[in-house]
């Protein structure tokens, strides 16, 4: 198990393909650091981001000697300690995603998973996050969210996904410590998510219906 220590303390190339050699199988976090440089790490986990995922469960070096081994399977990890995941609807998801990045801190890692789309947060998050949207103005227009906390555990991507419309990361872990949203910011995006899709079914809705076979342009958007 000590060859994990590798993702903390790299071997050189040379020593690396040794032992690769030696051990007869590929070192998956090898691979992972080795196509870090030069790209878009968007949805691509890193071999820090892989090491903090691992720091979850109860043992983390079975567990990454498990994604050495099987590096396109899912795993299972606990909430509650390292992380706690705010688990809602695709659609509604993304319109929190464009929230968070485009007004808001950003977010934490994002995954997809069976037609959910899985939010990390903050310890202590999942016990809040409902109590604050009970007391929202707009709460009863937010879906509701799954929240996933103490006692829980999720099930996550794979490190490298086989196929990109299956369960994959929209934004992967990258670090050995990710900044994680607090049930506060959760609460702010889940009601700017809701305004930003009033807003829209408000503006659309004055008009006309459209001529079905006429091509229909959002002048709204010019600037």
């Amino acid at each position: 198990m000590s060859a994990w220590l590798r993702d903390e303390t790299p071997l050189s190339p040379a020593q690396s393909d040794t032992d690769e050699r030696r051990t007869g199988r590929a070192d998956i976090f090898r691979f992972l650091r080795d196509r870090e440089e030069g790209r878009n790490h968007a949805a691509r986990v890193t071999a820090a981001g892989a090491g903090w995922l691992a720091s979850a469960a109860a043992y983390p070096r079975s567990t990454l000697a498990l994604w050495e081994a099987r590096p396109t399977a899912p795993a299972v990890l606990p909430c509650g300690t390292v992380f706690d995941v705010v688990n809602v609807d695709t659609i509604f998801g993304r319109r929190m995603l464009d929230r968070l990045w485009s007004e808001g801190p950003g977010s934490g890692p994002v995954a997809l998973h069976r037609g959910r789309m899985l939010l990390f947060a903050a310890p202590g998050t999942a016990q809040r996050l409902p109590s604050l949207l009970d007391w929202e103005e707009w709460g009863d227009a937010v879906p509701p969210p799954l929240c996933h906390g103490t006692g829980d555990a999720v099930t996550i991507p794979p490190l490298t996904a086989r196929e990109p419309t299956g369960a994959r990361w929209v934004v992967a872990p990258d670090t050995r410590h990710p900044w994680l949203p607090g049930p506060e910011v959760m609460l702010w995006a889940c009601v700017r998510a809701v305004r930003a899709a009033s807003a829209a079914d408000v503006r659309i809705s004055i008009f006309p219906p459209a001529d079905q076979d006429a091509k229909v342009y959002d002048v709204s958007r010019r600037r």
